[in-house]
C-alpha cells in the first residue's frame, strides 16, 4: 500500500470537509500520515511533518493556499514532493482546484514527475535559519522608518541604500512579494536570485537578478536601528547593526508533484491578469 502525507490549513469547515473527503477516498488505496494540527481538529492520531519521510511517505498532499505549502516545506530538511490543492485565493504553488483533487491524487498514486525549485539558505552570523522557498525579506522593525544597509554579491559591494527593506527571492518567489515591490517575473527554470529594494530613497536603486550560486551578504550600517528578517512569511526574528546576513543557494530544493506541462505562463496569465 502506498504511503503519503497530508497537511492542511485546517482553519475552516470547508477545508476540513475536503480533508475528510480525501481520507475517505484513500481509505483502501494508501496509508495517510496527517499533520498534528489537522489531526487534532479531527480528533485522530497525527504525525509531525518532519517524520513523514521517515515513515515512508512518497509525497504530501497540501490542502490550503501557498502559505500551507510553504509551512510544510519549511518543516522538512529534505522536502518531499508536494501536491497542492487550492483552497486559498491566488495560489501559485497550488495547482489543483478542489473539484479536480481526487483525480489528481489518483494520478499521483500511479506515478508522477517531480519539479524541483531552488531554495535559499540563510545564516545570521553562525546561526542557521530555515531555508526560503519564496523569499527572504529584511524590513524595518519600525513602521515609517527606513533602514540603511550594504549588500554584497560574492564579496563585491553591489548596493548601499536607505529603504524600507530588501527582498531576496528565488525564481519561485518572484511572483510574490518581490513582484509587488516592482521586481521581475522570473521563469522558475532560470538559475538566479532576485534582489529587490523596498521603497528605496535613491533613484538609481533598481531590482537585480544575480547568479543563484552567488554568495549574498547584507549588513545594517546605522547603529541602534533594528530590522526584522522574515522567511517565506513563516519565520521571523529581529536583527541589528552587529548582525551579518548570508544568503546562498540551499543544498536541498523544494519539490512539487508536476500536474501540468509548462503551466507557469498559463498561471501568470490567469492569476495576475486581472
Amino acid at each position: 500500500m502506498k504511503k503519503i502525507g497530508l497537511i492542511s490549513r485546517c482553519d475552516s469547515e470547508e477545508v476540513l470537509a475536503m480533508v475528510k473527503n480525501i481520507l475517505a477516498h484513500l481509505r483502501e488505496k494508501a496509508e495517510v500520515f496527517i499533520d498534528l494540527k489537522t489531526a487534532e481538529k479531527m480528533d485522530i492520531k497525527g504525525t509531525p511533518v518532519v517524520q513523514m519521510r521517515k515513515n515512508g511517505a512518497e509525497f504530501i498532499i497540501s490542502i490550503g493556499g501557498d502559505g500551507t505549502v510553504l509551512r510544510g516545506i519549511q518543516k522538512m530538511d529534505d522536502p518531499l514532493p508536494v501536491l497542492g490543492i487550492n483552497m486559498g485565493t491566488i495560489g501559485f504553488l497550488v495547482d489543483v482546484n478542489p473539484n479536480e483533487a481526487l483525480e489528481a491524487i489518483d494520478k499521483a498514486l500511479s506515478g508522477f514527475e517531480i519539479e524541483e525549485r531552488a531554495r535559499l539558505s540563510v545564516k545570521i552570523n553562525d546561526e542557521i535559519l530555515p531555508p526560503a522557498t519564496n523569499e527572504v525579506v529584511i524590513i524595518t522593525a519600525s513602521p515609517a522608518k527606513m533602514i540603511s544597509c550594504r549588500i554584497f554579491v560574492d564579496q563585491c559591494r553591489m548596493e548601499e541604500l536607505r529603504s524600507d527593506g530588501v527582498v531576496f527571492a528565488t525564481p519561485t518567489g518572484s511572483t510574490a512579494y518581490a513582484m509587488s515591490a516592482g521586481g521581475p517575473i522570473v521563469d522558475p527554470r532560470v538559475d538566479g536570485t532576485v534582489i529587490v529594494p523596498l521603497a528605496p530613497f535613491k533613484l538609481s536603486a533598481r531590482p537585480w537578478v544575480v547568479p543563484a550560486k552567488s554568495e549574498i551578504s547584507m549588513e545594517l550600517t546605522v547603529p541602534k536601528k533594528e530590522a526584522v528578517i522574515v522567511i517565506d512569511g513563516q519565520f521571523s526574528r529581529k536583527i541589528n547593526y552587529e548582525d551579518k546576513i548570508h544568503i546562498t543557494r540551499a543544498e536541498k530544493p523544494a519539490r512539487f508533484v508536476k500536474t501540468k506541462k509548462d503551466a507557469f505562463y498559463d498561471k501568470v496569465r490567469s492569476k495576475l491578469a486581472y
